[in-house]
Formats: structure tokens, sequence, C-alpha cells
């Protein structure tokens, strides 16, 4: 099914391809990141904690995503995630799945599928929560994760790392199957701990970090930043290239706790992942790296702080979410493309265009 539904896809991709006569160089590869949760005032908080020193002052394009869902006017973290990863707004709940049921193939499969990309995820969350499922998983509810860790096992991506082992468990399972040994089965390399992880060879990996929901920063150390490197060295194994989701998914967490000080943390480890990234893209030249957030979490303000001391005095409307723009930031080949106020499902069709026009040839 997911084989058709890209074959569907391929033709408006390369039309749009062909009506845009851009000539600058192209993305070989493609780091798309999410601070979950992580609104304009997130962003902003951490500018000022770093001041000078901020990754996101490196980005020399930036914009805005709308991020409304199909259904509401405020989205949550699976309808996000749908519109990110799959360029449809979806239900709130849902996981990259259309209201009558159509599934919606993330640009991390149909670039797999089209031009032989390495794909795959690193999260701070279980890789069951929406954002991770929403690359990978269609179910009606984010939450049936008995479905999302089966459907995890089977597909075809080359790295899979973050957190909840205990979902893959027979034991644990309503069910009574194991994940694990799908995946086992299937040529995975597995790790269950950041040094093991290090350790990993080959080009089929699968981190497993925690029993349940990593800790949060800095209790886990530089999980985000090292797992990330570690899935780029090995995704950079792959000629033709490859597509990495990363998501920083306790900036959320932090800000429906309405924790300042959580909050602080998460964003200076986003940060850290964030400087690594750029370096790499900088050394490789041939990487287009976008930062954008699935929705704003807390309806956070900023009225006061001192920035000598890079402090900033944080106000909470909300436990929950907002509906407010996200900010986007890009950089590398083809990263003017997103700058502007966009929609959140347009990030599918731009980043797929865009790696379509580096294989245009061979049609």
């Amino acid at each position: 099914m997911k084989k058709l539904l890209i074959l569907v896809i391929l033709l408006p991709i390369l039309a749009f391809g062909q009506r845009s006569k851009n000539t600058a160089v192209f993305p070989h590869n493609v780091i798309f990141i999410v601070g979950d949760g992580m609104g304009p005032a997130q962003v902003y908080t951490s500018v000022v904690a770093q001041g000078d020193k901020s990754a996101f002052l490196m980005f020399p394009f930036t914009g805005f995503s709308r991020t409304y869902s199909h259904n509401r006017y405020t989205t949550d973290s699976g309808a996000g995630g749908s519109a990110l990863m799959t360029g449809k707004k979806v239900d709130n709940h849902h996981i990259a799945l259309d209201p009558d049921g159509k599934w919606n193939p993330s640009f991390l499969t149909t670039a797999k599928m089209l031009w032989g990309k390495a794909a795959g995820f690193v999260v701070t969350s279980s890789v069951l929560d929406a954002t991770p499922a929403s690359t990978y998983a269609h179910v009606t509810n984010r939450k049936l994760y008995d479905s999302i860790s089966m459907q995890m096992a089977q597909c075809d991506y080359d790295v899979m790392i973050g957190g909840d082992k205990n979902h893959f468990l027979p034991e644990n399972r309503k069910d009574g199957l194991s994940p694990l040994d799908t995946l086992q089965a299937r040529g995975y390399k597995m790790a269950y701990n950041l040094l093991d992880l290090s350790l990993l060879k080959g080009r089929k990996i699968c981190g497993l970090l925690s029993e349940d929901n990593p800790a949060r920063a800095p209790e886990r150390g530089r999980m985000l930043t090292l797992s990330t490197l570690k899935a780029i060295e090995t995704l950079s194994k792959n000629d033709e290239g490859f597509c990495l989701m990363v998501e920083g998914s306790q900036i959320d967490w932090a800000c429906h706790n309405n924790d300042s000080a959580y909050l602080a943390a998460e964003m200076a480890d986003f940060e850290d992942m964030l400087k690594a990234v750029l370096d790499f893209a900088k050394r490789d030249g041939h990487t287009l790296v976008i930062v954008t957030a699935d929705h704003e979490t807390g309806g956070l303000t900023l009225l006061n702080g001192d920035i000598q001391n890079g402090v900033s005095n944080t106000t909470w409307a909300t436990s929950g979410h907002s509906g407010v723009m996200v900010p986007v930031f890009a950089y590398g080949p083809g990263a003017e493309n997103f700058s502007g106020i966009q929609q959140n499902e347009d990030f599918f069709m731009k980043i797929l265009t865009l790696l379509s026009k580096e294989y245009w040839p061979k049609y």
C-alpha cells in the first residue's frame, strides 16, 4: 500500500520540480529537527541564555509555520507531527492517517523508496511517541502503542533511536507479540544504553536506551547529541544520501509542567545537538538542515528578564498547547525555500522537490 501511495506522490513532485528553475545546489541529505512544543518564546529564552553563541543565530533563513490541524484550531502532537512528516493535515490524535482512513507516507519513507535514501530518527521520548510514530506508523489514535510498535518493527528505516524498551517485550503487551524479536530477526543491531549504542556497527541499528521514557535533561547526559551523531555516522554510509528526523521531545513536557528550569535544561540540550548538526552540515556542504516545531506548549510569555545574565522571566498561560505559529530555521542547500510563513504540511513537498532535483536526470 505504501509503495502505491509513493508512486502516486511521485508525479506531482516531479512536475513541481520541473516548474521550478532554481539553479542552486540541491541537498543530498536532509536533517529535519523538531523542538516539540517549541514556540518563539521558548527559542528566545535559549537565545538569551546562550547569547551570541546560540545555535539559532547561525541559521541564515527563518520563517514561521502555521500549526492548526484538520479539525482543530490548536493541534496535538499526533496531528502536528503527521502534517510535518507527511504533508497532510489530519484530525487530532491521528497518526499519518486521513479521516477517510487513507495512509500518508512520510517524506523519509518516500525518499527511501524513490531514491534509495537511508532514513531514520532520533528522539528523547519513547520511539512510539507521536512525532517519531508519524514517520512510520498509521493509526487512529496515538496511544495505540501495541500497533505502533509492530509497525515500527516492520518498517525499513536504517536508524531508530529513543526510549521505551518495555513496549517491545511480550510480557508487557496485550497481544503477547515481541516487536523486539521482529527487529532482531530483520537484522537490526540493538543497543539498550548509550555506551552500547556508540559501539554498534552495521547499517541497521536500533537503540532503545531506556526501559520507559528517557530521563530529563541533564540526567540523561548528552543522549540527544551523541545519538544524533551516531545516526549521522551510520546513515552517511549510504552513497545515495539520507533523511534524518531528530526531536527534542521533552521541551514539550517541560512546558506542559510550566517548569522553567526544566525548559532551560531541555533548550540547552537542544542547542548542543543543533551545534553538532550544523558542524556536520558545514563540513559536508550537501546537507539541508531544517528546524521547527509541531506546536507551541504552555502559552509562554516573556515580560522581563536580564540580558546580561542570560535570564528570562517566564509566565505561562496554560498547561496545554496553544495555536500560535512556530518558528522555522534553515541552513544549507535549498534553505531559502523555508523562509516566510508556511503551512506545516508544506515541508513534505518542499523537501521532496529539492531532493528530486538531484535525481531529475535519472527520469
